[in-house]
C-alpha cells in the first residue's frame, strides 16, 4: 500500500470515530450560539423593615431584602445597608450580608440589620453586588424610631385612663386629732393581647404645699388578663389636717413602666386638685417626723414639741421670749426716768 493510500485509509477511519461519538453523546457538538438559557440577572424585588431589638439610646432595625433573579447563576452576590440620619447626612451604621452564588428561580429574601439612635428618622441605602460590580440598589425611609418602646420596659400593664371612673380613689378608714389611715384604691388596666407579669406599685403621699413625703406604700400588682381592669388597694397612715397630693408609678423590674396622680383632702378649708398647689395652709414639721414605724408621722418629735406648739412635760419652765423682751423695755424706761 502506497502513501497515498494510506492516508486516504486514516481519514476514513476518523470520520468514523467522530460520527460514532456525536451519536453517543448527543450535543457534545453544539453552537453556543443556539443556547436558550439567557444570562444572569439578579434585581431588588423589594425591602421590609421591622424593629429589633430596642434598647435605652440605641435600636436595631431588621432589613428583608427580597432577591429576584433571572437566568444563568450569578457569583460571589453581597448586599451592603446603610443607615444614614435624614437630617444631618451621617452615615450611621453600615453592615454587609454575604449571599454566595445566587442560581434559585423566583425570590428569596436576605436579612440584615442596623443599629440607629432612638431618634430622629433615617435612610437605608440597600446596594446589591455581583463579583464586586453594582447591580441594584433601593432606598427606605424610616422615622418615628422614637416611639419604639425599650424591651426593658415593654409591659402592656398601664394606669387606667377614665373620664368617670377613677383612676386614683382614697378614703378614710380610721382617723383622730393627729393621723389618718389612708386607703387608695389604683385601677390598672392590661392593654395587651396576653395575661400580664407581675409589677410593683409604689405609692407616696406629698404634703401640697412643703412637698414633704408623709407615707408611702408599695404593692404587687398580680397578673392582669388581656383587656381587663384590676384595682390594687394600699394603706398609709398620714397627719391628719393636710391636703396630700398621691403619687402612683408602676415598676417593671425596678423600671418605672406609667406614672399618675391623684389627691386626698384632709383640711376641710383647703382643697386641692391634681397638679394644683393650695396656698396659705398652717403647716407644722413636726408632724411629718418620720418614727421606727416607718410610714406616717408621729404626733411628738424626739424634743418633745408638740403640735400645737406648746412645751411637752419635760421641757424646762420659764418666762417665753415675749415676756423677756417687754422686761428689756421696762427695765430701760425705768433708767431713763431715775436720769
Amino acid at each position: 500500500m502506497d502513501t497515498r493510500t494510506a492516508l486516504l485509509a486514516a481519514a476514513a477511519a476518523l470520520l468514523v470515530a467522530s460520527a460514532v461519538g456525536a451519536v453517543a453523546v448527543p450535543g457534545a457538538i453544539t453552537d453556543p450560539r443556539e443556547t436558550n438559557e439567557p444570562p444572569g440577572r439578579i434585581d431588588v424585588a423589594g425591602a421590609t423593615v421591622a424593629p429589633g431589638e430596642v434598647r435605652g439610646e440605641t435600636a436595631e432595625l431588621r432589613l428583608g431584602t427580597d432577591l429576584r433573579h433571572r437566568g444563568s447563576t450569578v457569583e460571589n452576590v453581597t448586599v451592603r445597608h446603610r443607615a444614614i440620619g435624614s437630617e444631618s447626612g451621617l452615615l450611621v451604621d453600615e453592615t454587609t450580608v454575604d449571599v454566595g452564588d445566587v442560581n434559585f428561580e423566583g425570590e428569596q429574601t436576605v436579612n440584615g440589620t442596623v443599629d440607629v439612635e432612638r431618634e430622629g428618622g433615617y435612610r437605608i441605602e440597600t446596594v446589591v453586588f455581583a463579583d464586586g460590580q453594582r447591580r441594584e440598589e433601593q432606598t427606605t425611609r424610616v422615622g418615628g424610631v422614637a416611639a419604639l418602646t425599650p424591651d426593658y420596659a415593654d409591659t402592656r400593664v398601664g394606669f387606667t385612663d377614665g373620664t368617670v371612673w377613677p383612676t386614683v380613689a382614697v378614703s378614710v378608714t380610721e382617723a383622730d386629732n393627729e393621723t389618718a389611715t389612708l386607703s387608695a384604691s389604683i385601677s390598672v388596666t392590661n392593654r395587651g393581647d396576653e395575661p400580664s407579669d407581675d409589677v410593683e406599685l409604689r405609692l407616696y403621699l406629698r404634703q401640697a404645699e412643703s412637698n414633704v413625703i408623709a407615707g408611702e406604700a408599695t404593692e404587687t400588682v398580680g397578673t392582669v388578663r388581656p383587656g381587663r381592669t384590676d384595682t390594687v388597694t394600699a394603706t398609709v397612715k398620714v397627719p391628719n389636717g393636710y391636703n396630700y397630693y398621691v403619687d402612683a408609678a408602676l415598676f417593671d423590674d425596678d423600671v418605672l413602666v406609667d406614672e399618675t396622680q391623684g389627691v386626698a383632702n384632709l383640711n376641710p378649708q383647703e382643697t386641692l386638685s391634681a397638679n394644683e398647689t393650695a396656698r396659705d395652709v398652717q403647716f407644722t414639721v413636726e408632724d411629718f417626723e418620720r418614727g421606727e414605724g416607718g410610714v406616717g408621722g408621729d404626733s411628738a418629735g424626739d424634743d418633745g414639741a408638740t403640735r400645737d406648739g406648746g412645751a411637752s412635760g419635760d421641757a424646762t419652765p420659764g418666762f417665753g421670749p415675749l415676756v423677756a423682751l417687754v422686761a428689756l423695755v421696762v427695765t430701760a424706761l425705768l433708767a431713763r426716768r431715775r436720769r
